[in-house]
């Protein structure tokens, strides 16, 4: 369990800087549209992993 979440917080972040990066250098706006969508999918996808498991 512990494993998952360190794990998950490494990729989340090592993914939010470079997604930000990007966003910050072309400042476009469908861009910085899709990469919150994204990551708000990330971050539930997570969450709910944690909380109940991964279910195949």
């Amino acid at each position: 369990m512990k494993t998952t979440i360190v794990t998950g917080l490494i990729g989340i972040a090592t993914l939010f800087g470079f997604v930000g990066f990007m966003v910050v250098w072309v400042k476009a706006l469908p861009l910085i549209v899709i990469t919150v969508v994204v990551g708000l999918m990330v971050v539930y996808d997570f969450v709910q992993t944690v909380r109940f498991g991964e279910k195949y």
